[in-house]
């Protein structure tokens, strides 16, 4: 067959993602920060649109009066805080971020952080009783009669990098290394430790492992105490130094932390050659100091969790599922104005944007109102399948997952995901992510309807919160008392699911709870 050019048509369907529907998949998974922010972006391109009410903008609220004072809110009121189990519940991920350092030593002496729930009302002071000339006085700099910019006048808090960069510049003239220092610096994260090796910086900026080294040395010797360690028990032993107690015994200790995690003083008493007493005594001082000396420096801001979707129960026995309102950004097609700039335009490219503006507008209300109708449709129907859990609690979870909620309300798969994603609900029991309601299904022996996971992780958790220390519950134990329950499990699978809780092991928690009675005697 001879080869030769020509041309062919041929007709063809294909799926093409304009930019319209784009928009609208993006709004869908949109936090409402992000959609605040979004919305916000639109305001600036579109002048066709504005915003409805004052307090669109986040932050920003309208200046009181000459002489007249506001008092700062004491909370939100309307939220309700989660129970016990529902704190721990949301807490769990923020937890497992910093195991890897707390692991090896666990509870031995990490000391206790507050943990921080999303459902906790944060106290927001709106105006705090200023006026516009109430701080100095006067009016603006410039004679203007407004406000001056309070946040000009707000220290900005130091981070942990800037500090260490400071201490860098006073205890080094060389500028070798200067440089090899900001790369060392680089490399600490918020906790204060160096997540690269010495070889492989010393490899990215062409210098030799004993220059990077001597430099590290010098950063481990910055404030805070602990800073630049590379492993928890580097961590301790620059702070022990730094307080003359890393004497031999002590280094052994240190260099045994899994041992300390366990409790195990007598063999850490032969080990370092001291009696069990002296071990406490070791214990105790291990307490004083900080696991994570970065932190002292706080952590990244933390936002407040506002509900997309508030539950209240109803007087009939259902519940009463609605969007809060106060959480939806309000745009709106400004007509009037849409109609005047119209008639004023003369050129073609004036008109052109104008009629392009208009169309972007109408997709963007379209998009948001489709938004809030397919939120309200997902919570509602997670609402009436999980009816046992907000009546009863956690134990009666019912398992879930997304294929369920779509072939119910008509939508596909991908879609429900978008939408259960940083999308939160109110309820009587606390404030949850959509996705909390989402588990998997553990089997029952008798072949009656399955456990949801959190259910089941809920009652290992209960178990073992009421054990004796005479009576310490191990997997296989608690694997008996779950059939007993109807609950059909593995053995590995209880072990999974109290790691995930990070509740140590039978053994562990023996040596614990024998040590607390003895320090109690």
């Amino acid at each position: 067959m001879a080869i030769s050019n020509k041309l062919m048509m041929r007709q063809g369907q294909a799926l093409v993602m304009t930019p319209q529907l784009l928009q609208a998949i993006k709004l869908l998974q949109f936090s409402n920060i992000e959609l605040t922010a979004f919305l916000h972006d639109e305001l600036e391109r579109n002048p066709l649109l504005e915003a409805e009410g004052a307090d669109f903008a986040q932050g920003e609220h309208n200046a009181p009066n000459e002489g007249e004072t506001r008092e700062a809110p004491e909370g939100d009121v309307d939220e309700p805080r989660a129970g016990d189990w529902a704190q721990d519940s949301l807490s769990i991920d923020a937890t497992n971020l910093s195991a890897d350092l707390g692991t090896e030593v666990g509870n031995a002496f990490e000391p206790d952080a507050p943990a921080v729930s999303p459902s906790a009302p944060a106290a927001a002071a709106e105006g705090a009783g200023l006026s516009a000339t109430s701080w100095n006085g006067a009016t603006g700099a410039d004679g203007d009669g407004e406000a001056p910019n309070l946040e000009a006048y707000i220290a900005a808090a130091t981070t942990l990098h800037d500090s260490l960069e400071k201490q860098l510049a006073l205890a080094c003239s060389d500028a070798r290394r200067r440089f090899v220092g900001q790369a060392i610096i680089d490399a600490i994260d918020e906790n204060g430790y160096l997540r690269e090796s010495a070889s492989d910086i010393a490899s990215r900026l062409g210098a030799s492992p004993e220059e990077v080294e001597a430099v590290l040395s010098i950063v481990q010797g910055f404030d805070p105490s602990g800073v630049g360690a590379r492993d928890l028990a580097e961590c301790l032993a620059i702070q022990l130094r730094e307080r003359d107690r890393f004497d031999p015994a002590m280094q052994i200790f240190v260099a045994n932390l899994p041992l300390v995690a366990r409790r195990d003083f007598a063999q850490l008493a032969r080990l370092c050659g001291v009696d069990e007493e002296d071990v406490a005594d070791m214990a105790m001082e291990l307490r004083r100091l900080d696991p994570k000396p970065g932190r002292v420096f706080g952590d990244a801001p933390i936002q407040t969790v506002v509900a997309d979707v508030i539950v209240r129960p109803a007087g009939d026995g259902s519940w009463h599922v609605e969007l809060n309102s106060d959480a939806l950004p309000r745009v709106l097609l400004n007509h009037s104005y849409a109609a005047l700039v119209s008639a004023t335009a003369k050129g073609d490219a004036d008109k052109s944007f104008i009629s392009t503006c208009m169309l972007n507008a109408n997709w963007l209300l379209k998009s948001l109102e489709q938004r809030q109708r397919t939120i309200l449709k997902v919570a509602s129907e997670i609402v009436r399948l999980q009816d046992a859990f907000l009546a009863k609690g956690v134990e009666h979870l019912r398992p879930l997952n997304l294929r369920t909620i779509a072939d119910a309300i008509g939508m596909h798969e991908s879609t429900v995901s978008r939408v259960t994603s940083n999308k939160y609900m109110m309820t009587p029991r606390g404030i949850f992510e959509l996705k909390y309601f989402f588990s998997a299904s553990i089997a029952t022996t008798s072949g009656a309807a399955a456990h949801s996971a959190e259910a089941v992780r809920f009652k290992i958790k209960q178990m073992i919160e009421r054990e004796s220390p005479d009576d310490i519950l191990s997997d296989d134990a608690i694997v008996a008392r779950l059939k007993a329950a109807d609950i059909d499990i593995a053995r590995r699978t209880v072990a999974k699911y109290r790691d995930s809780l990070r509740i140590p092991s039978s053994v562990d928690r023996r040596r614990q709870k024998t040590s607390a009675l003895r320090q109690q005697a």
